[in-house]
């Protein structure tokens, strides 16, 4: 029987579908680290109360990838390159979603309006993190590989969206409302897409390494398309609202060590 807790036992107990699963994720929240950064030095100065949040986002970013690196070496497994198709991280970005990386690599200071677009897509993204890591934690928090370090990305990706609650909401307080619905309606349509051609990518490659025989192939692949007609149909509305969350001040203080997962 088909089910996700199935699928990932498998993914998990193969190396090679284990090691693109873990490059996938170690690049992306590596990238995700380095977009913070930049964004942390290059917030306007009437917001420069956000500065040390950012700097937390970044550096949990950059966590999330040293364990998923460091998961991959306690199996004896290195790093592979994260195929084109696969890539979510740089298909967001060809997309217009977010900051585009050539502002990001200038020295101009970023405006208003571009920490409310950085907020927006973090927001939308960080959705679709936490849901994933929920569902992870559920299958494999007592895993004994990869349990504890499954809970603490989990848990930091709760923050992060907390985090983006709070702030899009006092910014909604001061008048950017409307460009902030704005902004979360297009980045949600537009990642539901690219979630949805990443993940057949990836079911793809996964089918390939792990000999998937053609009718199970078609049948991840339908569901796939299944979900993206539920989020086009409606499920995207859950990535835009807004509310403001039982952890305050969620990025307060410094980022917990990685260490700390194994």
């Amino acid at each position: 029987m088909l089910s996700a807790r199935s699928l990932f036992q498998e993914i998990l107990d193969n190396d090679d579908s284990y090691q693109l699963f873990c490059s996938i994720a170690a690049s992306g929240e590596t990238q995700g680290g380095w977009e913070n950064a930049r964004i942390a030095a290059l917030v306007p100065a009437a917001m420069s109360d956000l500065a040390p949040r950012i700097t937390r986002h970044g550096a949990d970013e950059d966590k999330h990838g040293r364990i998923f690196n460091a998961l991959l070496k306690k199996r004896g497994l290195e790093p592979v390159p994260v195929p084109p198709e696969a890539d979510y991280t740089m298909l967001l970005e060809r997309a217009g979603i977010g900051l585009a990386h050539e502002k990001l690599g200038a020295d101009e200071p970023l405006t208003e309006r571009d920490i409310v677009v950085y907020l927006s897509h973090s927001r939308v993204t960080e959705q679709r993190a936490a849901d994933q890591m929920v569902m992870l934690v559920k299958f494999f928090g007592d895993h004994p590989e990869v349990g504890k370090a499954i809970r603490m990305i989990s848990n930091d990706e709760d923050n992060h969206l907390a985090y983006c609650h709070e702030e899009l909401l006092r910014l909604a307080a001061a008048g950017h409302g409307r460009t902030i619905q704005r902004t979360l309606r297009e980045c949600a349509l537009a990642e539901i897409k690219i979630y949805r051609d990443v993940s057949l990518a990836v079911t793809s490659r996964m089918g390939r390494l792990l000999g998937w025989p053609k009718p199970k192939a078609a049948v991840l692949t339908a569901g796939v398309h299944a979900i993206y007609a539920y989020e086009r149909l409606g499920g995207w509305r859950r990535m835009v609202r807004l509310r403001m969350p039982e952890r305050r001040g969620a990025l307060d203080g410094p980022a917990t060590a990685a260490a700390a997962a194994f």
